[in-house]
């Protein structure tokens, strides 16, 4: 686990596995990022390793840059200064050509309100990537589309159109079209926006069934703090453009570290404030 002073807000570098063991290659690295809008630092020189195969939470204050690390790991945006690096392949070094080939071949996103196409049913949303990127003839995409609608128990709602779908639905139908190319690397724009406590258990536990099923690198952004706890196996803590805190969710939950104690028991007393 990694941790800064406070005081000095000073980054450590290096890694650990989770296990105590020799350390992988992360699935993703950030180098040093510097990233700004305007006078607005949004990034100030975040390192950070997200390991293979596991299910990862970025957290941290409003603000502080979560959705900005996944749009630089796709290649939406690139760094001002500093590296990110998707199972070793520098990002901001790609040309187009190769970038769009990583993000069909390598990701799949789950964004906040699913992100799909109001004019299309559940079944052409889910099959949309595989009519665009590939070749694939129109039964191998049947068996594929209703294989992940299944996982995500949206079998029998293919008609529906996504104004027809709960909140929830949605989330799942995102899901399954997040799947649906097999990636390496799925990433969670706070999936648990807008849904109740109930239902944000129910995306948990489905997030963690299929992961344990379908494996993979799993990268979710959240502000929820029983999301972590249900499904996180490491996290990472970001404030004031860095990394905070990063370690098993045993270590970050258990830490002894200022913030890290008063962000996740939601105290109003400790380094954070309003600002």
């Amino acid at each position: 686990m990694h941790a800064i002073d406070l005081a000095e807000q000073q980054l450590p570098s290096g890694g650990l596995a989770l296990d105590g063991g020799p350390v992988e290659a992360p699935a993703i690295e950030f180098v040093n990022v510097h990233k700004a809008f305007g006078d607005n630092r949004v990034l100030d020189g975040l390192s950070m390793e997200i390991p293979e195969g596991k299910i990862s939470m970025i957290m941290g204050p409003s603000g502080t840059g979560k959705s900005v690390c996944i749009n630089h790991m796709v290649g939406l945006m690139f760094p001002d200064a500093g590296d990110i690096l998707i199972e070793g392949e520098s990002v901001p070094s790609m040309t187009m050509p190769r970038l769009r080939d990583m993000r069909r071949q390598k990701f799949g996103v789950l964004f906040q309100d699913g992100a799909l196409f109001s004019s299309m049913s559940l079944y052409d949303n889910v099959a949309f990537p595989l009519r665009q990127m590939t070749n694939m003839a129109a039964p191998e995409i049947t068996e594929i589309v209703m294989r992940r609608l299944s996982d995500v128990g949206l079998a029998d709602s293919i008609d529906y159109h996504p104004s027809e779908l709960s909140g929830g639905m949605r989330k799942r139908a995102g899901f399954a079209r997040a799947l649906v190319m097999d990636p390496h690397i799925v990433l969670f724009d706070e999936p648990d926006s807008g849904l109740d406590p109930v239902r944000c258990a129910l995306l948990c536990e489905l997030i963690q069934e299929v992961h344990e099923h379908s494996g993979g690198t799993y990268v979710v952004v959240t502000h929820d703090m029983l999301s972590a706890r249900r499904i996180g196996e490491y996290i990472a803590l970001l404030w004031r453009g860095k990394v905070v805190e990063e370690g098993s969710a045993e270590q970050v939950f258990n830490s002894e570290n200022e913030f890290t104690r008063q962000f996740l028991s939601g105290d109003a007393i400790g380094p954070l404030g309003m600002e």
